[in-house]
């Protein structure tokens, strides 16, 4: 994949044709093109997929401003808690503590003059199984093994996933949006060769390298692969209590820009049409 071509601390804000020029002049044009036939490639980061979304949002909501941050403050956060209740939001050590989403933040401007989150995107990667396999690497300890036993590194993303929870406590959609790739992420069984014609089976029920199950305490263990970004309501002992679900989407092979792409405007998309009301469309 190729360095990002966002610089770490760019902002994008604005509305229409600006906005679209704007992020057009930072990355060169190459992601004004994730919606195009020859989008399928794995070239981009998440960070400029966003990007180009941001784009084509520009388009096809000319009278909307919006804007992408690449940070969120704790103390952002815990002011949010506390308009909503006093009691939240109290405990905070560190002043400059904040959540960065790798694929940023992006938001849209209210006619109250305020912004509201539209759309988180991530992207993860664990698992290098296939790619070994394939080149002939032995893995382990002792280099004698077909297999890395999976990590748990990926389960960091629940963390940035209840940070924004808290944040958005008082909206009625949750656009969080995290693809995750990898042998640890495989939704069906499947083989791959070694050089000298061995097969192996990377098989998804394996528990030495699934990690799915380690993920989907953040989407309440709803399918995956699905757009979550509004809101369920359940009744629990005879209270309403609303649910937050991520939208999580799992594959063993690289998410092409354009699929991540698609899935990312759908739920900006259905930010937009919940906060409707408040937008001035």
């Amino acid at each position: 994949m190729e360095a990002c071509r966002v610089a770490k601390d760019v902002q994008f804000k604005g509305k229409g044709q600006a906005l679209r020029l704007g992020v057009q002049q930072e990355l060169g044009g190459g992601p004004l093109t994730i919606f195009g036939a020859a989008a399928q490639k794995h070239d981009l980061s998440i960070r400029e997929v966003t990007a180009g979304v941001l784009a084509e949002l520009a388009i096809e909501y000319p009278n909307l401003e919006f804007r992408q941050r690449n940070t969120l403050s704790k103390a952002e956060i815990h002011a949010k808690l506390q308009s909503i209740d006093a009691r939240l939001g109290q405990a905070l050590f560190v002043d400059s503590s904040s959540i960065k989403p790798d694929g940023a933040i992006t938001e849209v401007l209210d006619k109250h003059g305020n912004w509201r989150v539209i759309l988180v995107g991530e992207s993860k990667h664990q698992g290098n199984d296939v790619e070994k396999i394939v080149a002939g690497v032995k893995q382990g300890k002792a280099k004698d093994q077909d297999f890395m036993v999976a990590g748990n590194a990926i389960e960091r993303v629940h963390k940035n996933i209840v940070e924004l929870r808290n944040f958005m406590l008082d909206e009625r959609h949750f656009p969080y949006v995290v693809f995750l790739q990898g042998s640890n992420f495989a939704t069906e069984t499947f083989s791959v060769f070694t050089p000298d014609g061995r097969e192996i089976e990377i098989s998804h029920k394996a528990g030495m390298l699934n990690r799915i199950d380690r993920v989907t305490a953040s989407s309440l263990g709803r399918e995956i692969n699905k757009n979550y970004c509004e809101n369920i309501f359940v009744d629990v002992n005879g209270t309403r209590q609303m649910l937050q679900v991520a939208s999580l989407f799992f594959q063993a092979v690289p998410w092409s820009d354009k699929a991540m792409a698609e899935v990312l405007l759908d739920v900006a998309k259905t930010s937009i049409n919940v906060l409707s009301a408040d937008l001035e469309t």
